[in-house]
């Protein structure tokens, strides 16, 4: 029973962004309807308006078909802009939801243990700033790569590789390339 209770939030979230979805469709409806409507009248008041040679006839015209014509086009386009940015917005907050469930559950990379150093050999590239494991794609195949030295990596002038995530204090370093001075 209780397994339950954590999804029903998710379910009266996407409940919640499919009735949104549904209250979306008659705004755009409404907005073609008045898109149309006013293309009609449009249409007619320019009908009208051609056929008289007088201005006096062609106000009647343009008072009951293209003003109210142009009205309606001006509200069909404001009522599509809001219908594509209130659909817009529902899109990304179910993309953000799906995100965050998939964040929730752990990829299945992370479950894997994390490889250990070969041989304990903590690898360097002279003139580098990153220190690695031996099995970094990173180093892997390098000539040049060269065991990491322990004065270098306890005096901190290297990080540890983002990639390969090497252990910050390592338990066995790599063979010195130098003498480790003497206390």
């Amino acid at each position: 029973m209780r397994a339950d209770r954590p999804a029903r939030p998710a379910q009266r979230d996407h409940a919640a962004r499919a009735a949104r979805l549904r209250a979306v469709r008659p705004v755009l409806w409404a907005a073609f309807a008045a898109l149309a409507a006013g293309a009609v009248l449009c249409v007619i008041g320019w009908y009208g308006i051609s056929g008289e040679r007088f201005a006096e006839r062609q106000l009647p015209y343009l008072a009951s078909c293209t003003v109210p014509g142009a009205a309606l086009i001006i509200a069909g386009a404001v009522l599509f802009a809001h219908g594509r940015s209130v659909l817009a917005t529902a899109r990304v907050e179910e993309l953000y939801g799906l995100l965050v469930t998939a964040g929730a559950t752990p990829p299945a990379t992370a479950e894997r243990p994390v490889p250990s150093t070969v041989g304990g050999a903590l690898l360097m590239v002279p003139g580098g700033t990153l220190w690695h494991r031996a099995d970094c794609p990173l180093v892997a195949g390098k000539p040049e790569a060269v065991p990491a030295d322990a004065h270098i990596l306890a005096t901190g002038d290297l990080s540890p590789c983002p990639i390969c995530e090497p252990r910050t204090t390592p338990a066995t370093p790599g063979p010195s390339t130098t003498p480790s001075p003497e206390r």
